[in-house]
């Protein structure tokens, strides 16, 4: 049951997600929250382990939405798990591409198909828009777990700001603009490294 669960759940994120790896962020926030109520108490991950998840996908090769299934997959259902996710993210893709190719060039030049992908562009970029911010609240804002009466619930969390605006300042000085983006990648996990210690 767990794996016709996987497959239809990461279906329907595959199948809703136009827009790359970015895109399947809001899905998949919301599959985190609703798995709660069929594998309590935490469901099948996080808050904290999406925003984990998004750092290890960006940081390893491969697109960012197969990345993830393949982890929900192998936490929930071991190495099958991770095989059913990914066939589930992808499965829609595939039907969608047979699909279109086979009216692609019946209808290149028809205006409702051309409005219809001029749509789904800003669709696609308020998708990856709610990512960006839900990622950066993650991020940079520590919820306090009692707040005292009259006071702010929420925290700026100071070393992810001050890492965020040294990289920003870091990639605009011309030595350093022209690095290979890994060593970013290794200079930031070694950060928070040293955070954890």
């Amino acid at each position: 049951m767990t794996y016709l669960r996987l497959f239809f759940e990461f279906f329907k994120v595959g199948l809703f997600s136009v827009g790359g790896g970015l895109a399947t962020i809001p899905f998949l926030q919301d599959l985190g929250i609703r798995s709660r109520a069929w594998a309590p108490p935490d469901g099948w991950f996080s808050a904290a382990d999406l925003a984990d998840m998004i750092a290890v996908s960006e940081s390893t090769p491969g697109p960012m939405g197969v990345n993830m299934s393949t982890y929900v997959g192998f936490t929930c259902g071991g190495p099958l798990g991770a095989a059913v996710g990914v066939l589930g993210l992808i499965t829609p893709s595939i039907i969608v591409i047979l699909i279109v190719a086979g009216f692609l060039k019946k209808f290149r030049d028809s205006r409702v198909v051309n409005g219809v992908f001029a749509g789904l562009r800003p669709a696609s970029t308020a998708l990856i828009t709610a990512a960006g911010l839900s990622v950066a609240k993650i991020a940079l804002i520590r919820e306090t777990p009692s707040p005292a009466a009259g006071m702010n619930p929420f925290l700026l969390y100071w070393p992810a700001i001050l890492i965020a605006v040294a990289v920003f300042a870091c990639m605009r000085l011309p030595k350093l603009k022209n690095l290979h983006p890994i060593l970013y990648i290794a200079a930031a996990a070694a950060v928070g490294v040293i955070f954890k210690l």
